[in-house]
Order: C-alpha cells, then sequence, then structure tokens
C-alpha cells in the first residue's frame, strides 16, 4: 500500500513538474500569440510609385510594447508585430519602445482600480524575469531597458539607441548613406516606475530612458489616468516630474493622462509634447481619445500626435482606415503635427504588422495626401520633435 501511495505521489509531482516546464516553455508565447494578434490577409498591393516613395521616407513609430515580451527581437518573428527584422524589411528609421510595467487586471478603457491584481507581476514570473522584478515596478523598467541593450549589443550594426540629438543625426546621415540601422528610443508607458521617487527618474535616465509618460490604464503617485478613478489632475509629486523632464533632455508623453493631467500640463509648462498612441475623438468617438479641443492646444504648443493601428483608436484597422484617421488628424491638427504611434505588440489586434508599413503609404496616396505631407506624418515630425527635446538643455 505505502508502494503504491509513493508511486502514485511521485506520478503526480511528476506531470506536476512536466506541466509547468510546458507552462514556462510554450505559456508567455500563447500568451503573446493571443494578444497580439496580426488577422490573416491577402498581400496589400503597392503601387510603384508607393513603393519608391515609401523606400525613400524617414519613417519614425512613437510607441511599440515589445519589450514586454521574451522574444529575441533580433530574431524575425513567427508572431508578435515588431522586431529588428521586420522593422528593417518596414523601412523604419525610428522606433520607440516602451516598457510596460503595470497593468491592472480586468483592464478596460473606463475605469481601472490602481489596486487590482497586477498583469505584468504574473507575466514576469511567467517568463523567468529576475526576482527582483516580480515585486519592484521600477526593476522592471530598468530590466526591459537591460534587454534592449543587450539586443543592441548583439547586434549593433542593426539597432542603435538613441540618447542624444548628435546620435539621431548620426543615424540618419548613415541612412542617408544607405545603411539599415534601426534607431530605438526607450519609453516609458506611466510613471509609476519611479515609485513616488524623484530621484529615480535620474536613475531611469541613466539606464536610457528618454520619453516619460506620465499615466498608463490607472492613477499613480502623479495623478489620474484617463482610465482611473479619480479623474483627477497632477499631484504634488506629478508636477514635480514635469518639472524635472521639461527641464531635461527628455520628451514628455501625455498618453493615456486624464484630460485635468493635460490641463494641468499645458499650465505649466511650454514645451513641445507628444501623445504617443491614440486617435482623434472626432473621427473615433471613444473613451481612448480625450477631446479635440485639448489635441489641438497639444498640437498649437509644437506638440506632436501619434496615431494608433488599433480598433479603439481609430474605429477601422485596416490601412484604408488608418490612412483616414491620420487625414482627420492633419485636418484638425495640421500636417506638421501628426505621426505615428502604431501601440504594434500592445496587447492589441492589428491588420498588418510593422514590415508591411508601404501598405500605409500606398492608402495615404489613395486619401488624398501629398508625397511631402505624407513624409511630415510618416516621421518628420516625430524626428523634428526629438531632436528638438534631445537637444534641450
Amino acid at each position: 500500500m505505502k508502494w503504491l501511495l509513493k508511486r502514485g505521489l511521485k506520478f503526480i509531482l511528476t506531470i506536476g513538474t512536466l506541466a509547468l516546464v510546458l507552462f514556462l516553455v510554450f505559456g508567455p508565447g500563447y500568451v503573446e500569440r493571443s494578444k497580439n494578434v496580426v488577422l490573416a490577409h491577402d498581400p496589400y498591393p503597392v503601387s510603384d510609385a508607393a513603393m519608391a516613395l515609401h523606400n525613400s521616407l524617414t519613417i519614425g513609430d512613437l510607441h511599440a510594447d515589445s519589450l514586454l515580451w521574451n522574444r529575441d527581437l533580433n530574431k524575425r518573428g513567427a508572431y508578435g508585430q515588431v522586431d529588428i527584422p521586420r522593422l528593417i524589411e518596414g523601412n523604419v528609421a525610428l522606433q520607440v519602445f516602451t516598457a510596460v510595467t503595470k497593468s491592472p487586471a480586468g483592464l478596460n478603457y473606463n475605469r481601472n482600480s490602481a489596486d487590482a491584481r497586477d498583469n505584468i507581476t504574473l507575466l514576469a514570473m511567467a517568463q523567468l524575469w529576475p526576482a527582483r522584478t516580480w515585486q519592484s515596478i521600477y526593476e522592471r523598467a530598468v530590466y526591459m531597458a537591460q534587454r534592449l541593450h543587450g539586443f543592441q549589443a548583439a547586434a549593433p550594426d542593426r539597432l542603435k539607441i538613441i540618447l542624444t540629438a548628435a546620435d539621431l543625426d548620426a543615424l540618419l546621415a548613415r541612412r542617408a548613406n544607405g545603411d539599415r540601422t534601426v534607431g530605438a528610443i526607450l519609453g516609458i508607458e506611466g510613471s509609476h516606475p519611479l515609485e513616488g521617487k524623484l530621484e529615480n527618474l535620474q536613475n531611469l535616465v541613466d539606464e536610457g530612458y528618454r520619453l516619460i509618460a506620465l499615466q498608463h490604464f490607472f492613477d499613480n503617485e502623479l495623478g489620474g489616468s484617463l482610465h482611473g478613478e479619480s479623474g483627477a489632475g497632477l499631484t504634488d509629486f506629478g508636477r514635480q516630474v514635469v518639472v524635472q523632464v521639461a527641464e531635461r533632455p527628455l520628451i514628455l508623453d501625455l498618453a493615456h493622462s486624464s484630460p485635468q493631467v493635460v490641463r494641468d500640463v499645458l499650465d505649466m509648462t511650454d514645451i513641445p509634447l507628444v501623445v504617443s498612441h491614440t486617435g482623434i475623438h472626432s473621427h473615433c468617438q471613444t473613451k481612448r481619445n480625450i477631446p479635440d479641443a485639448l489635441m489641438v492646444e497639444i498640437a498649437n504648443r509644437g506638440g506632436v500626435i501619434g496615431i494608433g493601428f488599433w480598433e479603439e483608436a481609430v474605429c477601422d484597422i485596416t490601412p484604408a482606415g488608418i490612412a483616414g484617421a491620420i487625414v482627420a488628424a492633419v485636418n484638425l491638427l495640421g500636417e506638421d503635427h501628426v505621426a505615428l504611434g502604431s501601440d504594434f505588440d500592445g496587447s492589441v489586434t492589428t491588420r498588418f504588422d510593422v514590415s508591411e508599413l508601404a501598405a500605409l503609404t500606398q492608402a495615404l496616396l489613395d486619401a488624398g495626401l501629398t508625397a511631402p505631407t505624407i513624409r511630415k506624418v510618416m516621421g518628420e515630425n516625430m524626428v523634428r520633435l526629438v531632436r528638438a527635446r534631445l537637444s534641450a538643455n
């Protein structure tokens, strides 16, 4: 009887161990496959003229969450939406890689509690991130920055992390001579990794972060989220962070911030701002898109608005639909204030991945935008703002 019991316990332990191994090996990939879906589609027709234009563009994207997932970004993935080979195929010169460090269970666009169970804790454990990241959102930001630095070290001829305006100009000069290196900018999706400590801002800058968003899907120590419970504006700590970001060569991002936070920031600084990934509310009337009047004020201050590629931002995720959202943004804000903000790999479903961006160039031509306007939207506006902020004293 004891022999049978021991064998039974051994069998259960073996099966449990096997199940855990299978989960750790296949689970994270399965989760990403279900979250970052590229819908099946026939190849998009791109004319010779559109392809020639596309290949001549300096393309930039203000937002991708690829560092959240345990893929080797130096290898072309069979799932997900962004990696370095596909960025090169899509002719992307400049990509912001953002660190998602906390995400509340029950995630939605209407109301989320900062105290809800955190999805990223489970993901960090499942992906075998270092134990220090399991309970510290600051350490998660550090770890994701280190991952990007590791990708650069492994392929310095294909990836260059941009830290200064001089880095940006050197990259663009190399690309003008036929180099295909992709420039990467580290961004934080919400400043909760500061963990309420102002000194952590410099620590994250030292890790390479250059774009700082204030909120994500929940209210934090800096103020209210567009999807939080309070609708509040900046806290005293939030105001201190805004001052510090404005005084440094950093980019301030208002994506996911409450309308009152946006107003507070506009009242206290005159630096050009970004809303890295969004849509235009009058074009796609969802809770995800802040009122047009605030967008116009951001643009009037020299800011840039990144138009997203997912349903809740643009209401139509075909290349033609995204082009329509971009046209609406150009009509509202002017051609100097619109950029791309895909939200690729941000748990969104899309109709194409980054390697297929020429389909968007074709759609913008079909929508009636001129080549000079397309050049601005596809990257020149982003480059201008990045250069201005990274050279700020």
